[in-house]
């Protein structure tokens, strides 16, 4: 790493006073010249002015010229000025547009002062080692669909890789369970890639026939085969130029795999039936929810295929894993839902909000924007609360956390089953289920447990008194040492007991 030294000079640009002085702060005690801005404006008046520095740090939106304007007047004037891209927003957008701008790196905050001091470091030691910095790669940024979006750090480094990997004409392939939005990040690379005025060709390796495939990728030749009454063109050719998205490749039969493998390595191919030789310009991004590595093992895929599709691998992480993200990602899906109705929009109240984050998401995001369309349909009010919820879940993804009901945390939902009624009413034994429940998901690696614990908590004790009371709310509240407003506002609007 490159020392430090009262002559390697970095400029921060933010209009945040706050971080300004402690990035330059932490900047000046490791030996570096650092001079603090509040604007772009102010940055290109003293580049004007004054020697160029070293190493420039900046923020994204600030007033007038943000720092993705200001990224580019440096790299038009000083194409081997290091940039560190900063912002509290981590999407594609501002990602993708830092890194096809020539930005060194993208610094998420809020930020670790140690990792942004090392960061500095390299990229003054990658300056130092390097002749010349290629020019950015052109292109235009286009707006992606708001169903890839999240706060969470997993996201953010999801969005980090998706910006720096558009520009790279590398394969990828995008693992993840079922509902996690890869062919969303597929269309995100492409659009924000120097191919985004080419097609982007999809294709459900899955969802087509064995001996149907061959001819989607490759297309065939006019008499190729029975009922080939002309001529086809294949996904590749469809994507000459642009990118082509595999979906579910580890569903791909064995001899495709091997055809697959030769086009890959040399871009061209014959249809079938055919004696003219294509060739096609095409980014490959594939995608999966196996385990790839257990199929090659097994002899179901192919060794040498999976190292040429594996060039870079994004693993997409599941909604459970990135709780933090299902309010914005709701809000989102209930506003798509009422401009399709043509409605006003729905929201979730907090309790709600809490009953999904407790929620294990077995479908990822895709089960949830499809709650969240069914809610908007048949949720009688404005506002979904708890209430709601109730039965709408898809048929075997229970709330997370139902074992808790069958133990004894919730009598009053089996009081009519016979001889476990008592069991579930001793107050003598909720203790020992509650905790053999937190082992056994701790065991399974679950997450976010005591959230979990007190939507369960919460509907089990509510549910008991409303049945103790026949329903009524008052009385119900009272006899729990709550005000009515407060029961009222945790089982949302229209809540009645659950009856066995």
């Amino acid at each position: 790493m490159t020392k430090p030294d009262a002559d390697t000079t970095v400029w921060v640009v933010d209009d945040d006073r706050a971080v300004r002085f402690v990035l330059a702060t932490a900047l000046r005690e490791a030996g570096y010249a650092v001079t603090a801005f509040d604007s772009a404006r102010a940055v290109l008046d003293a580049m004007a002015s004054r020697a160029v520095p070293d190493l420039l740090f900046t923020d994204v939106r600030m007033p007038g010229d943000d720092g993705l304007v200001l990224l580019d007047a440096v790299k038009s004037r000083h194409p081997q000025l290091p940039v560190i891209v900063m912002s509290a927003y981590t999407d594609i957008a501002s990602t993708a547009g830092a890194f096809r701008g020539g930005a060194h790196e993208f610094l998420s905050k809020p930020f670790d002062l140690d990792a942004a001091v090392a960061l500095a470091a390299q990229a003054l030691a990658q300056r130092e080692g390097d002749a010349a910095t290629p020019d950015a790669v052109p292109g235009t940024s286009a707006p992606l669909t708001d169903a890839l979006i999240g706060d969470t750090p997993a996201m953010q480094a999801l969005f980090r890789a998706i910006g720096r990997l558009a520009q790279a004409p590398l394969g990828v392939l995008i693992t993840g369970e079922t509902g996690t939005g890869k062919e969303l990040v597929a269309r995100a690379l492409h659009r924000e890639s120097p191919r985004a005025r080419k097609p982007f060709v999809a294709l459900n390796t899955a969802a087509i026939p064995a001996e149907l495939l061959e001819s989607e990728l490759f297309g065939h030749e006019a008499g190729a085969f029975t009922g080939a009454s002309r001529r086809h063109t294949g996904r590749f050719e469809q994507a000459d130029g642009g990118t082509l998205f595999l979906d579910e490749i580890g569903d791909m039969p064995l001899p495709l795999q091997t055809r697959l493998l030769r086009v890959l390595a040399e871009n061209e191919f014959f249809r079938v039936g055919g004696r003219e030789l294509i060739r096609v310009d095409v980014r490959v991004i594939a995608a999966t929810h196996q385990d790839l590595n257990a199929l090659v093992a097994e002899g179901r895929f192919r060794a040498d295929l999976l190292h040429r599709l594996d060039v870079v691998r994004l693993q997409l992480p599941p909604l459970r894993a990135r709780r933090d993200d299902i309010p914005r990602l709701a809000e989102r899906f209930l506003r798509a839902a009422a401009a399709k109705f043509d409605a006003p929009a729905k929201r979730f109240t907090p309790a709600a909000l809490q009953r999904l984050r407790a929620h294990d998401w077995p479908g990822n995001v895709r089960e949830l924007e499809n709650l969240c369309w069914r809610l908007s349909a048949l949720a009688p009010g404005d506002t979904i609360g708890p209430a709601d919820l109730e039965g709408v879940f898809l048929e075997g993804a229970p709330l997370e956390g139902a074992p808790l009901e069958n133990a004894s945390l919730d009598g009053a939902s089996g009081a009519g089953a016979q001889g476990s009624s008592a069991a579930r009413t001793q107050a003598d034994d909720w203790d020992a289920a509650l905790a053999a429940w937190a082992r056994a998901r701790l065991d399974a690696g679950r997450v976010d447990l005591h959230a979990e614990a007190l939507v369960r908590f919460d509907r089990a004790l509510f549910d008991a008194a409303l049945a103790h009371t026949g329903g009524h709310r008052s009385e119900a509240a009272a006899k729990l040492g709550l005000g009515r407003n407060t029961l009222t506002r945790k089982l949302g609007p229209g809540r009645r007991p659950r009856r066995g």
